[in-house]
């Protein structure tokens, strides 16, 4: 490198650190994130990420601030990125449903999915502890709830379906048994319905999946007593059962569709429970950086990719959609080797060198928060690496993977930055007499 330009990459670097100093505030405690709730607490939708799912600060975080949202701000719903029936089990115990179990770790149980870690943890155990606790005084129309808003859930959202129209002897039953015939020789690995599909096109069972979400509308099934949001949750299991069969085809043809499939029925999903709770009602959302920070600022949107962030800011409005993203210099993890492998306690090696979590470290910012101010700092608009680790993860390939190009300041709207993160604490799912949380639960509510 020569000279002159060496000169102008420390001068650079030097700028942009100058810029994360200025806009940084010190995040030693729930009291820093003062700055930021009154910057986002008027939205209709806050959507908080995390740059990994196996992260326990990032969760500890995200309860505080969906804590305060609720409390303070009258936010009606959390919704996550986990499946539909299992998160709706969840949402009967924090609402004081009938038959429900006696423990949210016990209400937890139901995370059977691998990567099961995601919300069968304690630090899960303790948001879902905390919202029964908000709910318990409170009327129906103000108790909060938690949803799921993926796509996985062919299998149980079918068999939910059927369990339901069993109970309340719906006309659609005929149209549900016929698409649990389709789909029953797939349903032990909904992968293989995929790769048949592929293999037999254009045979499928789109049109048993599509029969079954119009007869279930058509039906017009009143709620069952004790649960006023049976109905609504049958037939949003319909609907994940048409929008999963699509996306396991869509899987593999590869490219950006069964991406773009996901995020859009996520992105759909919430506004059905927007417009279930009401024209006045607000959510919280978590997800991973990659779904909440607007696809537009990175790398995805050369690949024909978009995201939920993208979808709120474009459906709702800037001033409307609240952008959280989080970032780590080096810690611990929850993760596996490959999919549908045991889960490890993975060591996340210090950021790649001129990564954003590099620059933060460089800088000097510590645990901070940062509220992107674009007009005033404009090398954060210059475009780097920001570091995106999924349920599967070797610490090997940071030489030249896991970082997504990005423009800080327009992917979000504000970035939760931690020097060290620790892994995450799972719950063992069998049922263990002598189980006792760690030591340091709970956290964050």
């Amino acid at each position: 490198m020569n000279r002159a330009l060496h000169r102008d990459n420390v001068a650079s670097a030097e700028a942009l650190a100058r810029d994360c100093r200025r806009i940084a505030l010190p995040l030693q405690g729930p009291a820093g994130l003062d700055p930021l709730i009154a910057r986002i607490a008027q939205a209709r939708v806050v959507l908080l990420g995390e740059a990994s799912h196996g992260t326990s600060e990032f969760y500890v975080w995200r309860a505080h601030m969906s804590r305060r949202l609720v409390e303070d701000h009258g936010f009606r719903f959390i919704a996550v990125e986990g499946d539909w029936p299992d998160c709706f089990a969840v949402n009967r115990y924090v609402k004081h449903r009938p038959g429900t179990p006696s423990s949210a770790r016990d209400a937890l149980r139901v995370f059977q999915r691998w990567p099961t870690w995601m919300w069968a943890n304690w630090e899960v155990v303790a948001l879902a502890e905390w919202l029964r606790r908000h709910n318990a005084d409170r009327p129906e129309e103000q108790r909060v709830g938690f949803y799921g808003l993926d796509v996985y859930s062919l299998r149980e959202s079918l068999e939910a379906v059927l369990e339901y129209l069993e109970r309340v002897d719906g006309q659609a039953m005929a149209a549900a048994r016929a698409a649990m015939r389709c789909f029953e020789p797939y349903l032990e690995d909904v992968h293989d319905y995929a790769r048949a599909a592929a293999r037999l096109v254009p045979e499928s069972c789109a049109e048993e999946a599509v029969d079954l979400l119009v007869s279930l509308r058509a039906a017009a099934l009143p709620p069952e007593p004790g649960d006023p949001e049976s109905a609504f949750a049958a037939d949003q299991n319909a609907l994940v059962v048409r929008d999963a069969e699509a996306y396991y085809r869509a899987m593999i043809r590869g490219g950006p569709w069964s991406w773009n499939m996901r995020d859009r029925h996520m992105w759909a999903t919430l506004e059905r429970l927007l417009d279930f709770h009401g024209p006045a009602s607000r959510a919280i959302v978590w997800e991973h950086n990659t779904h909440i920070g607007d696809a537009r600022f990175t790398d995805m949107a050369a690949a024909g990719m978009v995201n939920v962030g993208q979808l709120a800011r474009e459906a709702l409005g800037e001033d409307q959609t609240a952008l959280v993203g989080f970032s780590s210099h080096r810690g611990s993890v929850i993760a596996g080797h490959e999919w549908g492998a045991p889960l490890h306690r993975m060591h996340v090696p210090p950021a790649r060198e001129g990564s954003w979590e590099d620059v933060l470290h460089r800088a000097g910012v510590g645990d901070s928060l940062l509220l992107m101010d674009r007009a005033a700092a404009p090398h954060l608009a210059e475009p780097r690496g920001h570091r995106a680790i999924g349920v599967v993860y070797d610490p090997e390939t940071e030489r030249w993977g896991n970082y997504v190009p990005t423009v800080m300041p327009r992917r979000y709207d504000a970035l939760i930055h931690l020097e060290e993160t620790r892994a995450l604490h799972p719950l063992r799912l069998e049922a263990l007499e002598d189980e006792e949380p760690p030591d340091t639960y709970p956290w964050g509510v």
